[in-house]
């Protein structure tokens, strides 16, 4: 294909050497945890919001491999991972992430949320100091508005903004995860006081939010911001509450700058920095054979999770990355 950027062969190249599955088990459950890339200098840990699976990771996860092995994790009840009986807490599911970095021994991973996985991975930040460079993508939720249906027409504005990619994905994430499961989870979401953890985060903190995202208002992050002891914040311009999936290549570059950076070589100031570079988003290359690859490799990943099979699993994920990034 004409006009493939160098950048782009090489994530190709990445992928091309498959997603690995493996399983964290803990206790009565287990997180599945879907791996990309072997080199590198340094891991990502990638954590993504309620009801919806490590798909949404799946443009970002090549592009952040040139910086070092990248997982993204599956938490029990969602992605057709079986949830115990009783519905986790923010806490319980901060602990199960700190469990996939102790049993994959990954040392000091620059540790990624999106959404509610912004709540998990400032929960578990804050308790291990350890741990020195932070991404909330898209945090929640502000004090202020911990009502369902607030949330829910917040929700609603950012999803009109969002590429049709990414409603499919939210679709059959939500179904894999079920309505039952949803509903018991949703009020720990709300409840979580997020704003009492961020001043206890001691990692560098890198703070992403699209400018259509009415689910992390900007003034929200401003607060955010302000709460954290040290933080960079950035607004991505044309993007929504999914920004790390459409705009993909701002949100790895901004992380991998930040995974370089030490928490006082940043130049900190309480700034929200804008990002125009790329109103439209990341290009799409695919052509119809892609097209038709994905969706094969969807429903050969959707196999997998019903027949529980991680094989399965691995090879659907493998497929439908590859055809993302144009085959």
């Amino acid at each position: 294909m004409t006009g493939v950027s160098a950048h782009t062969r090489e994530r190709r190249r990445r992928l091309s050497s498959g997603v690995e599955v493996t399983r964290v088990p803990a206790g009565d459950v287990y997180v599945r945890v879907n791996s990309v890339g072997e080199g590198g200098t340094r891991p990502f840990l990638l954590v993504p919001g309620i009801g919806v699976s490590s798909t949404y990771f799946e443009k970002l996860a090549p592009r952040l491999n040139e910086f070092g092995p990248v997982h993204a994790v599956d938490l029990p009840g969602f992605a057709g991972v079986p949830h115990p009986d009783h519905a986790l807490s923010i806490r319980e599911y901060a602990d199960l992430v700190g469990r996939v970095i102790d049993e994959l021994g990954l040392e000091d991973p620059v540790v990624v949320g999106h959404s509610m996985g912004s709540q998990i991975v400032s929960d578990l930040v804050s308790r291990r100091p350890e741990l020195s460079t932070l991404v909330l993508i898209g945090p929640v939720i502000h004090p202020s508005e911990r009502r369902v249906l607030t949330q829910a027409c917040r929700f609603v504005q950012a999803a009109m903004r969002e590429p049709g990619t990414v409603k499919l994905l939210a679709l059959s994430g939500y179904l894999f995860c079920g309505v039952k499961w949803f509903a018991r989870v949703l009020p720990k979401m709300m409840a979580f006081p997020i704003e009492e953890r961020l001043p206890h985060i001691q990692a560098h903190t890198l703070v992403i939010r699209g400018e259509f995202d009415a689910v992390s208002p900007r003034e929200w992050v401003r607060e955010v911001g302000d709460l954290l002891p040290s933080s960079r914040l950035w607004e991505i311009t044309g993007a929504a509450h999914s920004v790390m999936y459409a705009h993909a290549d701002e949100v790895a570059r901004l992380c991998v700058q930040h995974a370089r950076e030490e928490a006082g070589d940043a130049d900190d100031d309480d700034r929200l920095h804008v990002d125009s570079s790329n109103p439209e988003g990341d290009a799409d290359e695919r052509s119809v054979a892609d097209v038709a690859k994905a969706v094969k490799g969807r429903i050969a990943e959707a196999a997998g999770v019903i027949q529980d099979d991680d094989e399965k699993v691995a090879e659907g994920k493998t497929m439908a990355a590859e055809a993302v990034e144009g085959d």
